[in-house]
């Protein structure tokens, strides 16, 4: 009897286990960690990157974004809680770049598996090349501004140590549109196109 060798028959063999449930799990025990370590605020932030790491699954996105995807929100998310921000100010730019990046993608992985808009794989066959760019960057930009809502929310309401202000606000938009562009030239070529891989 031949062996399937295909991503669904390593996942049958897994018990339908996929490389991003490690990452999942890392973000159910960070919610457990935060609401015992580090209070309410920081375990409705790791709330939030659980229900957010669980997307990819929902979606049957590729493997190598939904490990990406989940990481570079964990990375985030405790970059905050253990200060890293500000020990290392520069940090913040790649990880705002990143994150709003590979939200942007999952984001057009969204909207194509939903038939919303034709899927980037048509750009990777030499079609709408730049249709895909502006779709992800557009999509980006909103998780940015999102973000940064976000942000300023936090700061007002619920932690004040949470950085905020004109400079830091246009510089982390910017950094966003910059990393959500790179993700729509990375689709371009590399379409998440089908079920995990």
């Amino acid at each position: 009897m031949a062996r399937s060798t295909g991503p669904s028959g390593l996942r049958a063999r897994l018990g339908g286990f996929v490389p991003g449930d490690v990452v999942r799990v890392a973000a159910l025990v960070s919610v457990v960690v935060a609401f015992l370590a580090l209070g309410g605020v920081a375990a409705a932030l790791f709330l939030l990157v659980l229900g957010g790491v669980v997307i990819p699954r929902a979606l049957g996105a590729p493997t190598v974004l939904d490990v990406a995807y989940g990481l570079a929100l964990l990375v985030a998310a405790w970059a905050a809680q253990l200060d890293w921000y500000r020990a290392l100010p520069w940090l913040d730019l790649p990880v705002h770049a990143a994150c709003t990046g590979l939200i942007a993608v999952m984001s057009v992985v969204l909207v194509v598996r939903r038939g919303v808009v034709p899927g980037p794989e048509v750009a990777a066959s030499g079609g709408p090349r730049l249709a895909t760019v502006v779709l992800t960057t557009g999509l980006g930009a909103v998780v940015a501004i999102l973000w940064e809502i976000g942000e300023w929310a936090g700061h007002t309401y619920l932690d004040d140590r949470i950085g905020v202000g004109y400079t830091d606000t246009v510089v982390d938009l910017a950094a966003g549109l910059v990393g959500s562009a790179l993700a729509g030239l990375v689709l371009t070529t590399r379409p998440p196109a089908g079920g995990r891989r």
